[in-house]
């Protein structure tokens, strides 16, 4: 059974992403504040349920959740801050969707919510003085397998995971040679081979190894999209 909360059942958001070690397609956040009564047997860590579990609790999580948001960051971001970054950036940009705002905010992971150095802010959405304010003003503590432990952070994880999956599915229209639809975009031996015959598209992040270093990419725009 998961913790209800970690500080306060009074408007506390619980955080987390999915896509972080992917090939291709964004990284998506979500930050959930549950009610203080919320109770869930089901709810666990989204890598922890079936696809069909997931989908399953996401209508819930949606219609009992106090508020909730989602974020994509797409690739060419990612590519501009580095994929801890983004990650970080996408959940701060969901904090900041919810109404009403937390008093108190939980992050899955080890990674500080608001980083020594500020707030990386230099690419896709530029936050105002007004919402680094903000930002910085609510208390947070990141926990490690934080998704497995408490409700809203498990609860972000489920709408983080089903929304990108949505999302990957709708390009895996797109650019079906890649097998988007079971991969999810995932560095499979799959997705790797359609690479290295197709090149690489729009939704592929440059900066990760997209193939082994021995391989070469190959680079055909009457194929794909560059």
């Amino acid at each position: 059974m998961l913790n209800s909360f970690f500080s306060t059942p009074h408007l506390e958001s619980g955080t987390d992403e999915a896509g972080r070690g992917c090939l291709a397609g964004p990284v998506t956040a979500a930050a959930v504040i549950l009610p203080h009564d919320f109770e869930n047997t089901i709810l666990n860590d989204s890598k922890q349920l079936s696809e069909k579990t997931r989908e399953k609790l996401r209508p819930l999580i949606e219609q009992q959740a106090l508020t909730f948001a989602v974020t994509h960051l797409e690739p060419l971001e990612i590519d501009s801050i580095n994929i801890l970054n983004a990650s970080i950036k996408a959940m701060q940009e969901c904090v900041l969707k919810l109404n009403p705002q937390p008093k108190y905010i939980i992050v899955d992971g080890n990674a500080p919510f608001i980083r020594k150095k500020g707030i990386k802010n230099t690419s896709g959405k530029f936050f105002t003085n007004a919402e680094i304010e903000i930002l910085a003003s609510i208390p947070s503590t990141s926990i490690v397998k934080g998704d497995s432990k408490f409700m809203s952070i498990a609860a972000a994880s489920v709408l983080a995971k089903t929304y990108r999956d949505e999302y990957m599915n709708r390009i895996h229209e797109e650019y079906p040679m890649y097998n988007w639809k079971k991969n999810k975009g995932y560095p499979t031996k799959e997705h790797r081979e359609a690479i290295k015959k197709y090149g690489v598209t729009k939704y592929h992040r440059m900066s990760f190894r997209l193939l082994p270093e021995q391989l070469e990419l190959s680079f055909d725009s009457n194929q794909v999209e560059i």
